[in-house]
């Protein structure tokens, strides 16, 4: 069974990241507000992206990776803009903070 990782354009033009094993089934779904939660009040959208898997946990994985990407980065990879993409994935790990930020700690 294939699994499908996808982004939505929402009505307000913002967008929206899920998984699903039915995509046709879900973007319907999506569109007649059967499904709570953000989508439910931004509807129609359309479907501007879509990735298929092996797993549902690769699935999962990939879904929470693009949720944690900018706006101008899911763009990239909407557009299939790769130079781009490469160039934000980049830039956003030389911002990233050390985990220990803290100040050092007296012993």
């Amino acid at each position: 069974m294939a699994f499908h990782v996808y982004i939505l354009r929402c009505s307000d033009g913002s967008y929206y990241t899920g998984h699903t094993d039915r995509l046709e089934t879900r973007l319907f779904a999506h569109n007649q507000g059967e499904v709570p939660g953000y989508t439910q009040k931004r509807r129609p959208m359309c479907l501007v992206f879509a990735e298929e898997m092996p797993a549902r946990q690769d699935a999962i994985a990939r879904e929470q990776q693009i949720k944690g990407w900018s706006r101008a980065k899911k763009e990239a990879l909407i557009s299939g803009d790769w130079a781009s993409l490469v160039k934000l994935a980049q830039s956003s790990s030389r911002m990233k903070k050390p985990i220990n930020a803290g100040p050092p700690i007296q012993t």
